[in-house]
C-alpha cells in the first residue's frame, strides 16, 4: 500500500468510535449505559463490551422503587407504578438493572417487585 493510500485510510477512519479525545459521560440515571454493558439501542453510539436486548417485565401490585444502586438504602430515583414495563438489562442476585425506556430513567429494582420470567 502506498503512503497516500495509508493517509487516506487514516483520514477515513473517523467514525463514531474514533479516538479523538475524551467525551462527556452521559448521566447514568438517564442513559442505560455502564462500563461493561449497554442497552442494544445504544449500539453504534457508545462502545462497550456487551449490548443487552431488554427483557420487559411488568411491575407487580404495590409498585416498585427505582434505586441508584442495588441496595435498599440507595437513593430513590422514582417510583414505578403497578403495570409499568421495566426493561431488564442485567440481573444480579435479587436485583434487576434496567430502564423504563431508552431515554431512562435507569436504575435498580428489587426482583420481588417484578413479574417472574415465564418459561
Amino acid at each position: 500500500m502506498s503512503q497516500d493510500e495509508l493517509n487516506d485510510l487514516a483520514t477515513s477512519a473517523k467514525g463514531p468510535f474514533a479516538l479523538a479525545g475524551p467525551i462527556a459521560r452521559p448521566d447514568p440515571r438517564k442513559v442505560p449505559l455502564r462500563g461493561d454493558l449497554a442497552h442494544v439501542g445504544l449500539a453504534g453510539k457508545h462502545f462497550v463490551p456487551h449490548y443487552a436486548v431488554p427483557q420487559p417485565r411488568g411491575v407487580l401490585p404495590g409498585g416498585a422503587r427505582l434505586l441508584a444502586e442495588p441496595s435498599e438504602t440507595a437513593e430513590e430515583l422514582c417510583v414505578l407504578l403497578e403495570g409499568d414495563s421495566f426493561e431488564v438489562l442485567d440481573l444480579s442476585r435479587e436485583w434487576a438493572w434496567g430502564c423504563l425506556s431508552l431515554e431512562g430513567p435507569v436504575g435498580y429494582v428489587h426482583l420481588d417487585h417484578l413479574e417472574p420470567v415465564v418459561a
